[in-house]
């Protein structure tokens, strides 16, 4: 059974051509905003618990030049902790929302073409699985078997054709509980360390939690630690120079 010709339903593309266009569509929309080895919840940890200890590891070094009362920097820390708290949550609840909404769209998409371009979803699950190897009588009898369940064969083309899991969707309000965890933890550990050693105790704790969610993350992605741990050092030493060089140009007490 050879490939049908292309259609009006294809563009002027193959059956084929048609599949990888589908295909890169569905990987746009399945994206996951935090990253793709590990769930949505464990990266908004890692995430959040990486930029809050960067965020207060700045503020840390830029108090640390203005000389400011102990009083008040325990008091502007808290203060920016509950704020970036509710920043990250929120904003990771709503990355997941969009998500979910793009997944949505697709699926809806997916199941108007199974109801009304029926020969053209035909087309392609002959194309999709001629690929697999699946010829003649067999190939025919795999397709008017999905072809019988609109539901089945919406499954398989979101899976087959598009390459979107729906079990690797997590819910947004988990992503943003573990955003809120990975906040929660740093700030405790960082707060900790100002109250226990003041600056340094604070660059320590803060130092410590970007290693270690750094190797977290590697971990979970399967990447490599130690050029992760480098880049991020290297950024943090350039944003450190910058601080330092506004400072000493531009001394200030508050």
């Amino acid at each position: 059974m050879s490939l049908p010709p292309p259609s009006d339903h294809f563009k002027g593309k193959t059956v084929v051509e048609h599949l990888q266009e589908t295909r890169k569509k569905g990987a746009m929309a399945a994206a996951e905003i935090h990253g793709t080895e590990m769930s949505g919840s464990a990266a908004a940890c890692a995430d959040a618990a990486r930029e809050t200890a960067t965020a207060l590891l700045l503020i840390g070094l830029i108090f640390s030049f203005t000389g400011s009362y102990h009083a008040f920097v325990l008091f502007f820390l808290l203060l920016f902790c509950a704020g970036w708290l509710i920043w990250k949550t929120g904003r990771s609840a709503l990355l997941g929302w969009s998500r979910l909404e793009r997944l949505h769209r697709l699926i809806e998409e997916e199941r108007w073409e199974i109801q009304h371009n029926r020969e053209q979803e035909r087309e392609e699950l002959a194309g999709m699985y001629e690929a697999k190897g699946f010829q003649g009588k067999l190939l025919e009898q795999v397709v008017d078997v999905l072809m019988a369940d609109d539901n089945r064969c919406l499954r398989v083309m979101l899976e087959e054709e598009m390459g979107v899991t729906l079990e690797a969707f997590e819910h947004p309000l988990k992503q943003a509980l573990g955003a809120a965890l990975g906040v929660v933890a740093a700030a405790g550990l960082a707060l900790i360390g100002w109250l226990s050693g003041g600056y340094p105790g604070l660059f320590v704790a803060a130092a410590l939690l970007l290693a270690a969610a750094t190797w977290l993350s590697c971990s979970l992605e399967r990447n490599r630690v130690l050029p992760a741990l480098i880049w991020v050092t290297a950024v943090i030493a350039l944003l450190a120079g910058v601080i330092y060089g506004i400072f000493l140009k531009f001394p200030t007490n508050v």
